[in-house]
């Protein structure tokens, strides 16, 4: 049974002394599962999406990407603190602060 692009992902980083860059990482996954430079045109987009939404990978900056389990809870969480989002509540009160229903 042929792996998918994320379990590659996973065999590499695990392999690796740390993190790697999307492109360095996205290189080594179409050179393992031999991928036409087509097929990699076409699935670099799903991939960063599998990447992303995989929970044993984390995101560093410079987009560079390494296994969420190297990393303390602390420093793989986000701060949702530090997010804005508008409350129904105020967009209710600035329309009305406009004259607008």
């Amino acid at each position: 049974m042929k792996k998918s692009m994320t379990e590659t992902a996973y065999d590499i980083l695990s392999k690796s002394e740390g993190p790697q860059s999307f492109i360095e990482l996205w290189s080594s996954v179409v050179r393992d599962m031999g991928l036409t430079p087509s097929q990699a045109d076409n699935q670099i987009a799903q991939f960063y999406t599998d990447l992303s939404m995989d929970g044993r990978f984390f995101s560093l900056a410079g987009n560079r990407w390494d296994l969420k389990s190297r990393y303390s809870s602390a420093e793989s969480n986000v701060d949702t603190d530090s997010l804005s989002v508008e409350d129904d509540e105020e967009e209710e009160s600035e329309k009305e602060d406009l004259g607008e229903e």
